[in-house]
């Protein structure tokens, strides 16, 4: 699909007569990623370098959805995870729903959030993006709008009025599809449960510097508060790979400085040290107890925060020591008008 995709990509950004480009999912879900285990699977069969292939062209086709000169519209009508919000929150305009759900649950595969999220969770309001990409929490169409993660809400019922009205109008201009997709908008209202409403906790928690960090913050307010949601973020972090953790909250902090092509280079520089295993093997690990047995048992090696020195992590940061190794090749944009949203993502 993704081969499929950056071809097709290509093809419409040098043909006169598509105007933008609209993506959505077919059935429950817009796309619920799940691509590591064929990830895995070409790994065990071919070496690391088979993965890297497929995250070389993954991360490819988000530099060009994010660097894109026309307008993409992504109906994210149901699931949209992992490998789905890389094909989607790159893009202009990202349409929720009330069947959205997003995630980036990947710490709990002992991977980190990739496909650029280094770069939008870390632009989301406060520190909710490492919230977000720490834990893996769920969020709804609702959630979404308000932390920005989603440009507009339609009921799903209204969509298809929302796709015949846009290629209707045969419009490249932001400002004309942007108010076509308004008129389709209704209200979307948070719920009383909304983890939206914790920002002042989630701002005080995970704005600290290391994971440990956070983690006793987390555990000073269930004191303070005896809150059922910070005792579960507490062990859903303790579940975690703490390799992970370690990895993606830099990245993220790391993200909050760098434009979107540093970001997906860096990215996949951390993605080929973990398919290599040197450090750790967590991501295997993780995607045989979450995806493969599903005995939702893993077991972490390195098992606690504590044994993760911090010139490890700086290590998967680092170029790759292999002399057949490249960095990571991003599609050239110069010749391309981009529009002054997208150079302010460079």
């Amino acid at each position: 699909m993704i081969s499929r995709l950056l071809e097709l990509f290509l093809a419409y950004e040098e043909d006169p007569n598509v105007k933008l480009v609209m993506l959505k999912g077919e059935g429950r879900a817009f796309c619920a990623g799940g691509d590591v285990v064929a990830v895995v699977h070409d790994i065990w069969a071919g070496g690391w370098r088979a993965g890297a292939n497929f995250f070389m062209k993954e991360f490819s086709l988000n530099y060009l959805m994010a660097t894109y000169s026309k307008p993409q519209v992504s109906i994210l009508n149901g699931i949209v995870m992992g490998g789905g919000n890389g094909v989607s929150m790159h893009g202009r305009f990202r349409v929720a729903t009330e069947n959205s759900v997003f995630a980036m649950p990947e710490t709990a595969l002992g991977l980190f959030p990739d496909v650029g999220a280094s770069y939008f969770l870390s632009r989301l309001p406060g520190f909710f993006g490492e919230y977000v990409g720490l834990t893996g929490a769920r969020l709804d169409g609702a959630e979404m709008l308000a932390c920005g993660l989603a440009t507009h809400f339609v009921p799903s019922a209204k969509l298809p009025m929302v796709e015949v009205a846009l290629c209707d109008a045969d419009s490249s201009d932001p400002v004309i599809i942007s108010s076509i997709i308004d008129q389709y908008c209704e209200k979307s209202s948070l719920k009383e449960q909304t983890v939206y409403n914790r920002l002042d906790v989630i701002d005080r928690c995970f704005s600290q510097r290391t994971v440990e960090e956070i983690l006793s913050a987390l555990e000073r307010e269930v004191v303070d508060q005896r809150d059922g949601w910070i005792s579960a973020t507490i062990q859903t972090l303790k579940k975690a790979s703490p390799t992970s953790l370690k990895i993606s909250l830099r990245s993220i902090r790391v993200g909050r400085v760098q434009g979107v092509g540093a970001c997906l280079t860096r990215e996949y520089r951390m993605v080929c040290h973990v398919m290599r295993g040197e450090f750790s093997n967590d991501f295997f690990e993780g995607c045989r107890a979450i995806l493969l047995d599903k005995d939702k048992n893993p077991k972490w090696e390195p098992s606690k925060l504590e044994h993760i020195a911090d010139t490890t992590v700086d290590r998967y940061f680092s170029k790759v020591k292999d002399e057949d190794w490249e960095d990571l090749k991003l599609p050239t944009r110069s010749k391309f008008n981009l529009p002054p949203y997208v150079i302010a993502k460079l």
